[in-house]
């Protein structure tokens, strides 16, 4: 009999026992009534959990540690909730939790014993991990100051609502065919991404009318490419064409391989043209054409610093962390400035930062003072800004390179070395291939590799990319530069890159380095031996 496939496992345990029935085994695991079956691992995603990287292990500690996934709907927080995360970090995660991408929150280190008291825990508050992870829909991301912003298009609130209610925990969705990420966001500033989401809607405002742009497709990793409109709907359509994509794409998605099966995959194979066809045959009526919308460049996309809400008397601040790293210490940290001038509410943002929700407008600039003692910036250095980073190998058994700390180092080291740079730009350290942290979509990507000492051996280091950009139809993703650099050369090779930009006195970063890609020289002086131009 010939050996399975990856592909064909993953079906096979799926069909054998769907990933939301694992609880209970989870549970017997935990009071260590039998060993945990290797199967069993796989449906763990279910709950948000994956085996972690076992190098920060000790010799002797043949614990197998798992992270811990939330599913943060909205991406948002509570004092309490806080609280709550930040001590499971604390008891049982050895003080870690990070932000991520899909603006929710990572813990490490936890052992199978905990979970049940970990879940308990996270349901008395409100949070849950339950399709965190698998071949599921994901987070919903969504716009951090969606119904607080005065300049945005439209308030999605309510329709995120209807989405996130459709697809909580939906038994009919368990089992399809690959990961599968949703968004929407009337944001002015287009913070959502939607052009690397497998389904997102973007309110638009067209002649005085405001509806929704549709784009289906998008993706990173293997399924690199970006978004592909659809045509326009409006508001009371959002969760019929919602559940309409989710259904056909559970139906008719490619399984045959792990690599090909996510929704962009389909698409490929049948064309865009056909898709449309069968989507408007189930929902019973057609898309509205109208013309493709202009966007907001990726580096732009942001809401750091103190803006008036629609709440009366109340701002929102936005809020940087370096890297995405906030740690047990960190999350109380935040509630306790929170609690202090009274907010509630903290919204994670897909640049792994945060924006407080509700401040009263009289303690904005005290709240900024008391963040910035726990180094977290309301008015942030471009470099912390958007300096973002995956798990990285300290604990993603799928990294190359650690991420987390090379991500801090690098943006405090350009900070001190470019005082007075303040353009936007967009920084990604990536542990792997798999783009967690958006590598090919920012403006200098760092890729995890395996690179050349001075000895010749193979050990940890990064592949640069350049030029990737977000904004709509003229969208593109960064090329490889065929450098590729030790962590120790980071830094001095980004500031070469920084400094011959401004030498170069060219009106913004991501256009010199498209134009720069296939210039010889340029690429030639990345390598660490040489001196910058």
């Amino acid at each position: 009999m010939a050996k399975e496939t990856a592909a064909q496992r993953i079906e096979r345990i799926k069909r054998e026992k769907d990933g939301l029935s694992v609880l209970s085994d989870i549970k017997a695991y935990a009071k260590g009534e039998r060993e945990i079956d290797p199967e069993d691992i796989d449906r763990f995603k279910w709950y948000g959990l994956y085996t972690q990287n076992k190098n920060l292990q000790d010799d002797d500690d043949e614990n197998l540690y798992f992270m811990l996934r939330l599913k943060v709907e909205h991406g948002s927080v509570n004092i309490e909730q806080l609280r709550c995360v930040s001590n499971i970090a604390k008891e049982f995660g050895r003080g870690t939790a990070d932000f991520t991408t899909r603006q929710t929150i990572q813990i490490h280190f936890l052992h199978v014993s905990a979970l049940p008291e970990i879940f308990d825990r996270l349901k008395s508050v409100g949070l849950s991990s339950i399709y965190a992870a698998g071949d599921v829909p994901r987070n919903v991301a969504t716009c951090p100051v969606s119904g607080i912003d005065h300049e945005e298009i439209v308030d999605t609130t309510d329709l995120a609502v209807q989405i996130n209610d459709y697809l909580r925990a939906n038994k009919t969705l368990v089992n399809l065919p690959r990961k599968y990420k949703i968004g929407i966001s009337g944001c002015a500033k287009h913070c959502m991404g939607h052009e690397i989401q497998d389904l997102s809607f973007t309110g638009v405002n067209i002649n005085g009318e405001i509806l929704f742009d549709v784009s289906v497709g998008g993706g990173l990793g293997s399924n690199k490419q970006i978004a592909l409109h659809l045509g326009y709907i409006k508001a009371e359509n959002v969760l019929k064409v919602t559940q309409v994509v989710s259904e056909t794409y559970r139906d008719d998605g490619l399984r045959k391989s792990r690599r090909k099966a996510r929704l962009g995959h389909l698409i490929d194979e049948w064309g865009i043209e056909k898709f449309r066809d069968v989507i408007e045959e189930k929902l019973g009526f057609p898309f509205i054409v109208k013309p493709v919308q202009s966007y907001t460049p990726y580096a732009k996309r942001e809401h750091f610093g103190i803006h008036a809400s629609k709440e009366q008397g109340k701002s929102y601040v936005g809020c940087a962390v370096n890297g995405g790293h906030i740690g047990a210490e960190g999350l109380s940290n935040i509630a306790d400035v929170l609690e202090k001038f009274g907010a509630t509410t903290i919204k994670i943002t897909n640049t792994q930062n945060f924006v407080i929700k509700d401040v009263p407008n009289a303690h904005t600039e005290a709240l900024s003072e008391a963040l910035k003692v726990f180094d977290i910036e309301v008015h942030p250095s471009p470099f912390k800004a958007r300096t973002i980073s995956c798990t990285g190998m300290r604990f993603c058994k799928f990294a190359i390179a650690e991420t987390k700390n090379q991500a801090i180092e690098l943006a405090s080291y350009l900070e001190q070395e470019f005082p007075d740079f303040e353009e936007n730009v967009s920084i990604s350290l990536n542990g792997c291939p798999n783009s967690c942290a958006h590598p090919h979509v920012v403006d200098i990507g760092l890729l995890g590799a395996k690179v050349k000492n001075e000895e010749g051996k193979s050990v940890p280091g990064f592949e640069i990319i350049l030029g990737g950009n977000l904004e709509g139809e003229v969208s593109n993703f960064g090329l490889k530069t065929g450098i590729k650099i030790l962590p120790e050369d980071v830094n001095l090779t980004v500031q070469k890159i920084i400094n011959q930009y401004i030498r170069s006195e060219q009106n913004g970063l991501n256009r010199f380095l498209k134009e720069n890609i296939d210039n010889e020289a340029f690429i030639h002086s990345l390598s660490p031996t040489k001196e910058a131009l």
